[in-house]
């Protein structure tokens, strides 16, 4: 059985409230239920934090024995070199997510500090962006 870890970044624990318009009307809560029924011979495993450090924490923790990492940063993607220099420490691929298409959106969202260290980038299909990281690290 595949391992999958799903790691959210800042304000993502605010889906389904947090401007509807662009991340939708349900919180990660309720459609993490959906993305392991679409995958039922992999293990996800789900975490979130606020806080930068917090992050490299898990993916330190996971990044040498999962099958793979599904990794929204939140606005840590635009920032953190951080988070770039512990995800080309891992053994994990690492698959960058974001719900809103960052290209169509304030400039700044157009650039990540982290795309160069995944082994993909997947944005723009709500959450399904979730389950297409899934699918790909599954393939893999």
């Amino acid at each position: 059985m595949k391992k999958i870890q799903i790691i959210n970044g800042p304000n993502l624990n605010l889906l389904g409230t947090r401007e509807p318009g662009i991340y939708g009307s349900s919180s990660f809560d309720e459609y993490l239920p959906t993305l392991r029924a679409k995958f039922p011979d992999v293990e996800i495993d789900y975490y979130q934090s606020n806080i930068e450090g917090e992050l490299v924490n898990k993916l330190q923790e996971v990044g040498f024995e999962v099958d793979g990492i599904v990794l929204n940063a939140g606005a840590y993607t635009h920032t953190s070199i951080a988070l770039q220099d512990c995800i080309r420490s891992l053994k994990s691929p690492v698959v960058e997510v974001h719900i809103s298409n960052v290209h169509k959106r304030e400039a700044f969202r157009r650039h990540s500090m982290i795309s160069c260290a995944c082994v993909g980038v997947i944005a723009g299909f709500g959450l399904d962006s979730y389950r297409l990281a899934v699918e790909a690290l599954v393939n893999a």
